[in-house]
């Protein structure tokens, strides 16, 4: 998910994209133990998705941008 797709949403959907983000970290997780994931690199997109998430919402808290 792109910075300005991220910005776009209110907090409150901000929050239920970084809850399914991590239920998504978590299946994958389990694909890997099983040896059915493919591209490992989801999981690190998932992450990187996660803390912009996380980046937005402090910087609304703080009234930056």
């Amino acid at each position: 998910m792109k910075l300005q797709d991220i910005r776009a949403l209110k907090n409150s959907e901000l929050e239920t994209k970084i809850y399914e983000l991590k239920q998504e970290i978590l299946t994958l997780r389990f694909q890997q133990a099983t040896g059915q994931l493919d591209n490992g690199k989801k999981i690190t997109e998932c992450r990187k998705t996660i803390a912009r998430c996380y980046t937005v919402l402090r910087e609304r808290e703080l009234g930056i941008n």
